[in-house]
């Protein structure tokens, strides 16, 4: 696990961004790159970091796929708060990406179990994702992945925790009974079988999951020690996110990844 910790949320977002896109563009294969994508604040420096290098000529996004973390259960397309309406408006609908190459959850789908089986099917037919961008929960889970889920879940129906409904009221008028009970998420396993993970964590309210993630033992306590497991893990955090690390480990990253810090 390489853990990168930059100085601020604008920094990590400029390395996490200018990675995709030298990925992209190192992508020399007929097939299309796959690129697996997360909604939530953190990676809004990003993506918008992705439109202007699109809309100035450094990367093309004609031969993506992308496939999104998860959506909630019963929000329609056009509700502002759907992942849907979330991606199109940060990101999709400001590059050139073919809108046929564009897969996320359908929150609505009659049945949700053949839905999340159809997507894990058609994330196979692509030959598996390429690079897995996500962000953590402050109680460090992944995707919709809470505490005690399953290092080997696949993408399925999730029952959200008070927490995180708590933590998303934000984003409706700060009324939880609003925030959706339930989402469909990929799974543990269909992110940490990507080639590579790219995980942001941004924020002193982060600070204990990213500890936990880079120091404690694999559990499914807290989903996203799951990345300790892959050879291909890059964490990119700021400063105020570091704030329960042990100095020598805050020493250690800062020294051995030295050359790639903003």
């Amino acid at each position: 696990m390489k853990v990168l910790i930059q100085k601020d949320y604008d920094n990590m977002s400029e390395w996490a961004a200018r990675h995709i896109i030298d990925a992209i563009n190192s992508h020399k294969e007929a097939r299309p790159y796959v690129l697996g994508l997360p909604t939530g604040s953190s990676p809004i420096g990003v993506y918008q970091r992705l439109v202007a290098a699109n809309k100035r000529g450094e990367v093309s996004f004609r031969n993506v796929v992308t496939f999104n973390m998860d959506e909630y259960v019963g929000l329609p397309r056009t509700h502002h708060e759907s992942y849907w309406y979330f991606m199109h408006d940060n990101l999709f609908d400001h590059i050139d990406i073919p809108k046929e190459n564009i897969n996320i959850l359908n929150g609505l789908a009659e049945d949700p179990e053949e839905e999340c089986r159809r997507y894990e099917e058609k994330i196979a037919s692509y030959g598996g994702i390429d690079l897995f961008m996500g962000g953590s929960g402050v109680d460090g889970h992944i995707a919709f992945n809470e505490p005690f889920t399953s290092l080997n879940s696949r993408t399925g129906l999730r029952s959200l925790t008070e927490d995180t409904r708590i933590v998303n009221a934000r984003f409706f008028d700060n009324d939880p009974e609003q925030v959706p009970k339930q989402a469909l998420s990929v799974g543990v396993a269909t992110v940490t079988d990507a080639r590579e993970v790219l995980l942001l964590i941004s924020g002193h309210n982060k600070a204990r999951a990213l500890a936990h993630c880079v120091e404690g033992g694999v559990s499914q306590q807290w989903t996203i020690s799951a990345l300790q497991m892959h050879e291909n893990a890059v964490i990119v955090c700021d400063e105020a996110a570091c704030g329960e690390l042990k100095v020598d480990s805050y020493r250690y990253f800062k020294d051995v990844y030295r050359d790639e810090i903003l």
